[in-house]
């Protein structure tokens, strides 16, 4: 039998998130379990799961599966070193194997590790020795470092964003990593860094510019040498020393064509980068724009306090404005506040609370606005995602209604790509004059499709699109937008066989 070691470890961090991520904030699954699980939800292991399980001669040998509830702030120092050495050890104590394949996001950060997928991958590769391959899976907004190439034998990267394909891109890496099993592929990896942070509409891999190298993208990793390829670039709020773009390219043992593709995609990104910068619109502006919509919902793309990109998930500007505006339609608006929370479940159904909305968290961002409330329903916070059915859960949740305004205020954030946090809480965005969407990009579906006009909101936040405000300290520079880069000259770097 094939023994084939499985592990997970997976967050995004928004440097600039005040709050700490925590332990308690992964899901953790290990040993069978990991497999049960996998087997239930189309993410990257469950796709590898499938793939491994349908080949002959494969014998599976689950260790850690931690992925985080949802993204947040820097990972504390105790957390990632609890983490960490929980997963090492399963994997030590995995007995030999002949291959590992790895989900991994690549935008992590921890107090005291600016590179942790690098570093576990390099304790791994430690552990398993230098002639066992790893080929690990990363989301396209992961930091491709050199100690994660150096540390394995080669990386799978999505191809879509918003991101649909989790299932197919562990399909692939389960499928490279048995062509290096049994087919005997020698994967070379050429890597071409860009100094580029880029967000908005033009990285939709359906419509925007990006397509074209993704597209480019898939024609080499189809081709007959072909193995990886992606161009990832990165998630601008993970202020750490090798953010930015990369192209991909792997391929069984060519590595002058693998460097000239990179090359290649890595020209191709470069011509449209000055597009890759979401048009906003200000936030008093916007609000008035919403007020004066005759009929219809306006969205209000708040993506600058994203749970999903690592923002805290208590930004208020939206509603502060509104209420400075004396709005005069509907909205229904996402907020975290714990304390509004216990506050509602006190009074109970029914009851009126006048509480602080919004600001307990983020504090340097937001200031609180207080409001007098009914309570209309208490929840548990445990719900299914509508984009994929994944479990999550808000914490004790509490749907809030001042005068015309309708607020969902959880305990904890959740990922809120899609509807399915208002859903579980009985709230329907269509209904509503305006809905604040926490969120960069959702499937147009559900929202843009019917929504009568969307509006990008230049709002403060750990996650804004507007990223010369962020603060950014670590990253290299010069980076575009937070400089000017008028020369740039691309240059290859090489990874594979015998540079563990």
């Amino acid at each position: 039998m094939t023994r084939v070691l499985l592990a997970e470890c997976k967050q995004e961090v928004s440097s600039f998130n005040p709050i700490p991520s925590r332990y308690a904030d992964f899901r953790i699954v290990s040993g069978p379990d990991l497999l049960r699980y996998h087997r239930g939800v189309r993410e990257e292991l469950g796709g590898a799961i499938s793939v491994f399980e349908a080949a002959d001669g494969i014998q599976l040998v689950p260790t850690l599966g931690a992925s985080a509830n949802t993204s947040g702030g820097v990972l504390g120092q105790a957390d990632f070193n609890r983490l960490a050495g929980e997963l090492l050890k399963q994997v030590s104590q995995a007995g030999p194997v002949d291959g590992a394949c790895i989900s991994l996001h690549g935008a992590m950060q921890a107090a005291n590790e600016s590179d942790p997928e690098g570093y576990l991958l390099t304790e791994i590769r430690r552990r398993l020795g230098p002639g066992v391959p790893i080929v690990v899976s990363l989301d396209l907004h992961g930091i491709l470092t050199d100690q994660m190439l150096r540390s394995c034998d080669a990386v799978v990267a999505y191809h879509t964003y918003p991101h649909v394909d989790f299932y197919e891109t562990g399909e692939r890496a389960a499928r490279l990593l048995l062509r290096i099993l049994r087919n005997g592929v020698r994967p070379v990896t050429a890597r071409v860094k860009i100094p580029a942070l880029v967000r908005g509409d033009e990285l939709i891999t359906e419509t925007g510019a990006i397509r074209e190298c993704i597209v480019r993208a898939q024609e080499i990793e189809a081709s007959p040498r072909g193995l990886s390829a992606a161009v990832m670039w990165g998630n601008p709020f993970t202020d750490v020393p090798e953010l930015g773009t990369s192209s991909l390219v792997v391929l069984d043992g060519n590595a002058s064509s693998a460097g000239a593709w990179a090359l290649e995609l890595a020209q191709r990104f470069w011509s449209h980068h000055e597009r890759m910068q979401v048009p906003l619109t200000g936030l008093e502006e916007s609000v008035r724009i919403a007020a004066n919509e005759p009929t219809g919902t306006v969205v209000l793309m708040d993506a600058a306090d994203a749970p999903s990109s690592g923002a805290s998930g208590d930004g208020n500007s939206i509603l502060a404005e509104m209420v400075r505006q004396r709005f005069p339609r509907t909205a229904l608006i996402p907020l975290v506040d714990p304390p509004a929370v216990v506050a509602a479940f006190a009074e109970g159904v029914g009851g009126e609370v006048t509480v602080p909305l919004g600001g307990h968290c983020d504090r340097r961002r937001f200031q609180p606005v207080t409001l007098t409330c009914r309570v209309r329903l208490l929840s548990d916070g445990a719900f299914r995602s509508e984009s994929f059915g994944w479990p999550w859960n808000s914490g004790p949740t509490a749907v809030l209604q001042s005068g015309n305004f309708t607020l969902v205020v959880g305990t904890r954030p959740v990922s809120l790509f899609d509807r399915s946090w208002f859903w579980a809480h009985g709230q329907d965005p269509q209904q509503f004059g305006a809905v604040v969407v926490k969120s960069p990009h959702c499937e147009p579906h559900m929202f843009a499709d019917w929504a009568a006009r969307l509006l990008v909101v230049d709002a403060p936040g750990s996650t804004s699109a507007n990223v010369r405000a962020l603060g950014h300290v670590h990253c290299p520079r010069p980076m575009f937008p937070l400089d000017e880069v008028p020369d740039w000259q691309p240059q290859v770097q090489f990874f594979g066989a015998g540079t563990h």
